[in-house]
């Protein structure tokens, strides 16, 4: 099943895909919007454009597990994206993938401009496959528990 993966951010909300195997998650883009709507409908057109049966939406609990207001905004951003794609939407904890995707950067040079157009469609890219990952390992698991 085709699954997209969805880093919400207040300027720019990164988006990734996997194959139908649900074996390898990619970028596929960054959707440049500063409004909670009309993010989600660029994102449900997403999940038509790349047949998506499932969104995961990256989830930023606090290290202490709490919910603040950065992961309430992205609770309400899921919540009405599901309404507008009526495919399930899951959300994920995304603790420490911006900081992957910083270090995946740095590894390979990425400085600047570029660095700064790639960072959220790595950090949905990072998101997607460690939601993939814990799919492989549970296989009765539909989404997390």
């Amino acid at each position: 099943m085709k699954i997209l993966a969805v880093d919400f951010g207040d300027a720019r909300t990164g988006l990734a895909c996997c194959d139908r195997t649900e074996f390898l998650a990619s970028p596929v883009g960054v959707i440049h919007d500063y409004h909670l709507e009309s993010t989600a409908q660029k994102v449900a057109h997403a999940v038509e454009e790349f047949e998506a049966k499932m969104v995961v939406v990256g989830n930023p609990i606090n290290l202490d597990g709490t919910h603040g207001p950065r992961a309430q905004k992205c609770e309400k951003f899921a919540a009405y994206l599901e309404t507008l794609t009526h495919v399930p939407v899951c959300l994920w904890d995304e603790r420490g993938t911006t900081v992957s995707a910083h270090g995946y950067l740095n590894e390979m040079d990425t400085r600047g401009k570029k660095r700064k157009e790639v960072v959220d469609e790595l950090a949905a890219a990072i998101i997607l496959q460690n939601y993939l990952d814990y799919r492989h390992n549970n296989p009765q698991a539909e989404e997390k528990p």
